[in-house]
C-alpha cells in the first residue's frame, strides 16, 4: 500500500505520495517528510516603499526588502505574477535567500522591514517563519503579503511571526473564489477576523475586476462585513485590475469604479479607504477621520507631507490615527 501524508498548511489538505508535490507546486513528500523545494532560494529581491505592498499605516515612508519564490495555493485566472506564482519550476530560483543572508541584505540596504511577497508566503511557512525570527532578532520588521488561505491549525503559528500583513481579499463571493481562484472565501474571512484581533498589523486589498466583483451590492456587502468583523479602522485598499494571465479579455478597471467603491466603504463607517494602481493622490493620502485634514499626503508611493506626532495623533486636532507610526520632522 502506497504511503501518503496529508499536508496541513492550507484548507486544501493535499495528500502527498513520495516525491509528489501538492497543489502549490512546492511542498513535496521526501523520505516520509514534507519538505520545501524552494528553501533558501528566491526569484529575486527589490527595495520598495512600504506603501507598494500596499501598507499605508505601517511606518509610512519607510523602505522594505521585498522578495518572493514560486508557487501558490490559489489558481487565480487574473494573477499578476502567474509566471512565478503559478509554477513549480525550481529553475526560476536563482538567488540565494537564506534567513541570515536576507537579514544581512535588509540591513545593508537600510530597510526597516522585510516583505514576503510576489508569490504566496503561506506555502513556504517553515522557511518564512524561520526568516522572520531572524529578522525580529535583528530588529527588522516583517510583512506578509498574502491571500490569507491558511488552515486554522497553522494560522496563529504563521502570523505570530509577522509584524504586518496585507490580505488580498479576492472577492466577497464564494462563486468567485470557486470559479476564478479554485478556492473558498470562508477561510480568508477567518484569517481576517483572526488578524483583526491579533498583534499583527492588518490592511486589506481588493482588486476590482470589471463585471466580476465590482458591483455596488458586492462592495457594500464586503464593506459592511469588514466594518462588523475587522473594525472600521482597518485600512482598505481598492486596486485597479489590468488584464493578465487568463483574463486578458476584460478592460482595465475604470478609475470611477474605484472612486465609487471608496465612497461606498466610507458610507459603512470605514475610516481609511484607499485607491491603488491609478493616479489618485487624494485617494492614496491619509485623512484624519475627525477634522478631515490630510495627515499623510502621498503622490504615488511617495510621502510628500506628514502630520502625525510621536503619539500617533493628528497634529491638527489630536485625534488618534490607527497604525504603526514614527514621528517624522
Amino acid at each position: 500500500m502506497m504511503f501518503m501524508l496529508q499536508c496541513d498548511i492550507c484548507p486544501r489538505n493535499c495528500f502527498l505520495a513520495e516525491q509528489k508535490t501538492g497543489f502549490c507546486g512546492v511542498r513535496t513528500l521526501q523520505n516520509g517528510k514534507i519538505v520545501l523545494q524552494t528553501y533558501g532560494k528566491s526569484t529575486g529581491f527589490a527595495v520598495d516603499p512600504v506603501e507598494k505592498k500596499p501598507l499605508n499605516h505601517f511606518y509610512p515612508g519607510s523602505q522594505t526588502l521585498s522578495f518572493g519564490s514560486i508557487g501558490c495555493n490559489l489558481s487565480c485566472t487574473f494573477c499578476q505574477n502567474a509566471s512565478t506564482a503559478q509554477t513549480g519550476n525550481v529553475s526560476l530560483l536563482h538567488t540565494e535567500a537564506t534567513p541570515d543572508s536576507i537579514v544581512a541584505l535588509a540591513a545593508k540596504m537600510h530597510c526597516q522591514s522585510v516583505a514576503f511577497t510576489y508569490n504566496e508566503p503561506i506555502i513556504s511557512a517553515e522557511f518564512v517563519t524561520e526568516t522572520a525570527a531572524a529578522c525580529r532578532k535583528a530588529g527588522i520588521k516583517t510583512i506578509a503579503v498574502s491571500n490569507g488561505y491558511i488552515s486554522e491549525i497553522r494560522r496563529k503559528e504563521f502570523f505570530d511571526f509577522m509584524d504586518a500583513a496585507n490580505i488580498d481579499l479576492k472577492s466577497f463571493s464564494e462563486d468567485f473564489y470557486r470559479n476564478y481562484c479554485s478556492a473558498e472565501l470562508e477561510p480568508v474571512k477567518q484569517t481576517i477576523r483572526y488578524l483583526s484581533e491579533s498583534k499583527t498589523w492588518l490592511e486589506i486589498t481588493v482588486l476590482l475586476i470589471p463585471a466580476r466583483n465590482d458591483s455596488d451590492q458586492e462592495i457594500a456587502a464586503l464593506s459592511q462585513w469588514i466594518a462588523e468583523n475587522a473594525g472600521t479602522e482597518v485600512p482598505l485598499h481598492f486596486s485597479a485590475f489590468h488584464p493578465a494571465n487568463r483574463m486578458l479579455n476584460l478592460p482595465p478597471t475604470p478609475p470611477q469604479t474605484l472612486f465609487n467603491a471608496r465612497e461606498i466603504a466610507f458610507s459603512f463607517g470605514l475610516k481609511y479607504v484607499y485607491t491603488g494602481n491609478i493616479r489618485d493622490p487624494a485617494g492614496q493620502s491619509t485623512t484624519c477621520p475627525q477634522c478631515g485634514q490630510t495627515v499623510i499626503a502621498r503622490n504615488g508611493y511617495k510621502v510628500e507631507e506628514y502630520h502625525i506626532d510621536a503619539e500617533s495623533c493628528c497634529r491638527y486636532c489630536g485625534q488618534s490615527i490607527n497604525g504603526k507610526f514614527e514621528e517624522i520632522d
